[in-house]
């Protein structure tokens, strides 16, 4: 059985191996399609997995495209959230959703994320992205199943590399010891991660041993050839007391000669001549309407983009990075600061790094790179951050520098305990790169945005929290968190690539901001500011001050030459690379001397903003003193896939927006000056 209608039982369609071969290799072609057209997403997991999710949706689960709710339905959970394209192929080619549509992959407001998100497309189980949690949903699911008396299976597609993570072995003890045999797990065993082959990264091997030992029935069969592939999922453990899982074999990137078992095609997307060539080998050239499909896309992405610049406030002209002729930016990733300074003192025998699966992506990798040497100092972990940081705590104790780094919201959130309990109640001395902060790993979506990770460590004791504006920045703070600070560290920086608006001799000192201010307009943007340690500036009588941190201190000064162009009006601009411990004295002056402030922080509104506020409201020297505050970030809402620089319009934390609360707030601050002027004295 399979597609079902739920009301009369009766089969909509019943695929036979050939057509199921057919269906798959078919959906490999339009995958190649829709990952072209977003330019981004992870081709080598999505074909390896294919063969199987053809299987699944259109032969082996029972499920109804007209009732995706249907309670009787088989649930497939994808724990390997990565290979999102493969579900919503298979949910496509079932009829939950047209084909067409997928080709939206990515895209701003389309419901196709770059991870699964259930509450926007029927036939979703669950929102995933975050590795090794999905078995431990999937025993959830199958005990709810269990209680209720539903006769339905659950089925956990999972990665090889996640196998590394601690949490798939609590959910597998727990599957086994409630006897969940309505439970079927699904390792796609391609044999490759992002940092290279999964035995030599961290090897999971014996895993059919490790599964019999922790109470499972066990299959291995051929990834690729259907009728296994069939006949194993088809297999019911009903009535055995024993979870099964099913080990494929597979080929990463199957099909696509350029792509297969190449490690480096994890996480990338096929270009225009690469997507030709792949449709070519598949043989679907003639047979897939790529052209149409591309230009559906691009229209989406005008409509997008046209909606997004609709809603940017407006001034009388352009004043976007590099949109003139004059003020114009470098851009580099500030992920390169970061490369750079391991790669400069690396030397020091007792720096360790950490590896953590996406280590080239983060540029930790550059701590080893052209020096062999290094690499006994380098310790791959794998995908289990939970453990490396535990671990961390354990070399610091014995008088390590280490180091380890991931995207910032699994280096900071899902090890979040152990970050607070191994390494900061034991103050020791570990650096955190919590790495492609904000939204700046776009199209990736929700569940790879670091949105909340600075209240969390922000609010942990012992923890030092530094948030540099550039590369240029990001090198200084690195080098110096590294070899000349003692105790938890995080580091958080950006992905995309961002302005640079430092210089090799502007001053950094850790937990001193710096005050930023507009000079002149020029060719250069940088040039066109000076930079003064906040405890030597001398107060200029600014209009207002707009407190900053990361890649919003660009924003920031982006924001004055808006204010200033307009208006006339004279901006502070604070550069708080420090968040903890924070340099209040910087924002008591500012608030003393300016009476307004905007703080812009790229995350949830409160990280930057509620600790400014805290100072302001505590600080004796301005009571009495009227002081009108506002605040740029998030506000309370979870990412959404769409490029970086569109997610900062979608966000609101652009220059734009900070000018407009500016204009907002100025106007408030007059009106209320203007009505305590005509108030009669109090006696």
């Amino acid at each position: 059985m399979a597609l079902l209608d739920s009301v009369t039982g009766k089969i909509i369609r019943d695929y036979s191996i050939e057509e199921l071969t057919e269906a798959a290799n078919l959906m490999r072609g339009y995958d190649l399609v829709a990952l072209c057209a977003a330019g981004s997403g992870h081709a080598g997991g999505t074909l390896s997995i294919m063969d199987i999710a053809a299987a699944l949706y259109l032969k082996v689960a029972n499920h109804d495209p007209e009732n995706p709710e249907w309670p009787l339905r088989d649930r497939i959970i994808w724990s390997a959230g990565h290979k999102a394209p493969s579900l919503y192929l298979g949910l496509a080619f079932a009829g939950f959703c047209k084909i067409d549509d997928v080709a939206l992959l990515r895209r701003l407001g389309s419901p196709f994320q770059g991870h699964p998100h259930w509450l926007k497309l029927p036939g979703v189980e669950v929102s995933s992205g975050s590795l090794g949690q999905g078995l431990s949903i999937a025993v959830g699911v199958a005990l709810a199943c269990k209680l209720d008396g539903r006769k339905c299976r659950t089925f956990c597609i999972m990665g090889d590399g996640e196998q590394q993570e601690g949490q798939i072995w609590e959910a597998a003890m727990e599957a086994a010891h409630y006897k969940l045999d309505n439970l079927v797990g699904i390792v796609d065993c391609n044999g490759l991660q992002i940092d290279g082959r999964v035995a030599e990264v961290m090897n999971i091997d014996p895993i059919e041993e490790k599964y019999k030992s922790f109470g499972w029935d066990t299959l291995r069969i051929d990834g690729h050839n259907m009728d296994q592939i069939v006949e194993a999922l088809s297999t019911s453990n009903a009535g055995k007391g024993k979870p099964l899982v099913v080990l494929a074999t597979t080929v990463k990137g199957k099909g696509i000669s350029f792509m297969q078992n190449v490690a480096g095609w994890h996480g990338k997307a096929p270009n225009y001549e690469e997507m030709i060539q792949g449709l070519r080998e598949l043989e679907l050239l003639e047979k897939i309407p790529y052209a149409s499909l591309l230009e559906r896309a691009e229209k989406y992405q005008r409509q997008a983009i046209h909606a997004l610049n609709e809603k940017l406030p407006n001034f009388t002209r352009d004043y976007w990075w590099n949109s003139q002729i004059v003020m114009n930016v470098e851009m580099e990733p500030t992920r390169k600061g970061f490369g750079r300074a391991l790669a400069e003192h690396g030397d020091d025998e007792r720096v360790i790094c950490l590896g953590l699966d996406i280590s080239s992506s983060i540029t930790l990798s550059d701590f080893y790179a052209g020096k062999p040497e290094r690499k006994k100092r380098w310790i791959s972990m794998g995908i289990a951050e939970q453990s490396a940081t535990a671990a961390a705590a354990g070399l610091a104790k014995e008088g390590k520098l280490p180091v380890f780094g991931t995207y910032a919201t699994f280096a900071a959130a899902r090890n979040l305990d152990q970050i607070r309990t191994s390494v900061c109640y034991g103050n020791f001395n570990v650096l955190i790169a919590g790495a492609h902060g904000g939204v700046s790993v776009g199209p990736d979506g929700a569940t790879h945005q670091a949105l909340e990770d600075l209240f969390a460590m922000c609010g942990l004791p012992n923890m030092s929290v530094v948030v540099p504006c550039d590369a240029v920045e990001t090198k200084k703070a690195t080098s110096y968190l590294l070899l000349q600070h003692f105790g938890p560290k995080y580091l958080r920086f950006a992905r995309e690539a961002t302005p640079i608006v430092s210089k090799q001799e502007t001053p950094f000192l850790f937990g001193k901001a710096n005050v930023i201010r507009l000079r002149h307009t020029g060719d250069k943007f940088a040039d066109a500011f000076d930079t003064y340690l906040a405890s030597a500036y001398e107060n200029e009588s600014e209009e207002l001050t707009i407190i900053a941190c990361g890649p919003m201190v660009p924003e920031a000064m982006r924001a004055a030459y808006i204010l200033q162009q307009e208006f006339g009006w004279e901006t502070r601009v604070i550069n708080m690379h420090t968040l903890k411990p924070i340099d209040e004295n910087a924002v008591i002056h500012a608030a003393k001397e300016t009476g307004m402030i905007i703080t812009a922080e790229e995350h949830q509104i409160g990280a930057l903003a509620w600790r400014v506020s805290g100072i302001i409201t505590a600080a004796r020297e301005l009571y009495g003193i009227p002081v009108i505050t506002g605040a740029i970030g998030v506000r309370d809402r979870f990412g959404e896939s769409g490029a970086p620089w569109e997610l900062i319009k979608e966000f609101e934390v652009s220059a734009e927006h900070i000018a407009a609360k500016a204009v907002e707030l100025r106007a408030v601050r007059q009106r209320a000056l203007r009505q305590l002027d005509v108030k009669p004295a109090v006696h």
